[in-house]
């Protein structure tokens, strides 16, 4: 699939606000977090760290950046309904290309969910290493994660 990136509407942030995950990845629902929700619907992170990944025109998945220095933190979602169908790896590469245009910088890190091994595969065939493990709180508690690097 290709992917046409740009800034994120308020119609796309409601959308995203109302995207359901089945089973262990409702995680991923913005409404798990009242601070990430929030901040998906401000308008001043659109256009700025938020971003719509479209399909056809229509809707696919979102992403969120963060420069530090010489690298991108990469944050993004595929809409549920393409989650586990393969666009993964698509999707990470149309975000790393997008990242690398605007900041101009090769190096990228994400944070992933530990018991996210779907994604975290894409990753690692994208050629991101496991950095550091380490304890966030969010979505109510204290959860893994993972820092991956490339």
């Amino acid at each position: 699939m290709n992917y046409a990136i740009r800034p994120l509407t308020a119609a796309d942030a409601d959308a995203i606000a109302g995207w359901r995950y089945p089973g262990e990845y409702r995680f991923y629902d913005f409404d798990q977090d009242p601070d990430d929700l929030a901040e998906l619907l401000d308008p001043a992170e659109w256009g700025t760290r938020y971003f719509a990944a479209d399909v056809h025109g229509e809707l696919a998945g979102y992403l969120i950046f963060k420069q530090h220095d010489d690298e991108v933190e990469i944050g993004l979602g595929l809409r549920p309904d393409l989650t586990g169908r393969g666009h993964g790896a698509g999707f990470l590469e149309a975000g790393l290309c997008f990242a690398a245009d605007r900041y101009g910088t090769r190096r990228a890190a994400l944070t992933v969910a530990a018991f996210n091994r779907r994604a975290i595969r894409v990753y690692e065939r994208a050629g991101f290493r496991a950095a550091r493990r380490y304890e966030h709180a969010t979505n109510g508690g204290v959860h893994p994660f993972i820092r991956m690097e490339r």
